[in-house]
């Protein structure tokens, strides 16, 4: 018994010998992770101080403002100062930086792998955020030209036209997005081509048969809008009055208190005196 015993306090005797000989072998290892964790702090922490005053003398948060871009990162979540959110992503992508030199410090050889893979990814984010910005930005410009051009023809309904195509560009910028995140969208693309040209078909055979004189009016409105002032007097289809309003599809006289619509399609098949 008493040999077993003594058997037993040598081999814990040894594995203590051996875990201090470790950590004495390991010591210069920490040692230098701490001092790798500490500059690794201060360092980013610089970085991170002198980019936001940098962006902060550029006045970045003005000029995401005046292009639109603020108002999409507050509907996706990303409240306050676009600049603070930006130098804080730099602190953040140089601590990890710093962690995959430690971990190779260390030979921590699958903690530096998984941070490298994870950094080479990091180009593919950054552009699919610009992609999406860019995108955000070209859809609301586009969308606010078509609904000011739809205005001034006279559309009445210009704010959902304009609506549509901010969704359209919208919808194609976040795919391209999830492109650069290889995320695979070919289903996507194959449903979206298919409704795209369904939808184009339906326009195109609505607009030859079913709405072309409808087409016709609007078409002819616009051109005629550009041609003749609200209040002259003219002749059309042989009613003369003053002219009040061209609309989308009807011009309308006024004359001895009676209000004369006339289709605008006649400014393409008579004559209009002035």
């Amino acid at each position: 018994m008493n040999e077993e015993t003594l058997a037993i306090q040598q081999q814990l005797v040894g594995a203590f010998r051996d875990m201090a000989a470790a950590a004495v072998r390991a010591a210069p290892r920490i040692l230098v992770a701490l001092v790798l964790v500490i500059v690794a702090l201060v360092v980013a922490k610089l970085v991170e101080m002198g980019l936001r005053a940098l962006l902060k003398r550029l006045r970045f948060d003005s000029l995401l403002e005046r292009l639109g871009l603020t108002s999409t990162l507050s509907r996706l979540g990303l409240s306050g100062s676009p600049a603070a959110s930006l130098a804080k992503v730099f602190y953040f992508l140089l601590l990890f930086l710093f962690a995959r030199i430690g971990a190779d410090a260390l030979g921590l050889t699958a903690v530096s792998q998984a941070l490298g893979s994870f950094l080479a990814y990091v180009p593919n984010l950054v552009a699919a955020c610009l992609i999406f910005l860019l995108g955000s930005l070209a859809a609301q410009l586009a969308s606010r030209a078509v609904s000011r051009t739809a205005t001034e023809s006279g559309i009445e309904y210009a704010s959902s036209l304009g609506g549509l195509v901010y969704a359209l560009i919208f919808f194609v910028a976040a795919i391209m997005a999830l492109g650069q995140l290889r995320i695979d969208t070919e289903i996507v693309r194959l449903v979206t081509a298919g409704i795209l040209a369904a939808g184009a078909l339906g326009f195109g055979l609505s607009l030859g048969l079913g709405t072309r004189d409808i087409t016709r009016n609007i078409l002819a409105g616009f051109y005629a809008r550009k041609v003749f002032r609200i209040g002259e007097e003219m002749e059309i289809a042989g009613e003369r009055g003053t002219l009040t309003a061209i609309t989308p599809t009807q011009t309308l006289l006024e004359r001895d208190d009676r209000t004369i619509a006339v289709a605008n399609s006649v400014y393409l098949e008579d004559v209009v005196k002035q």
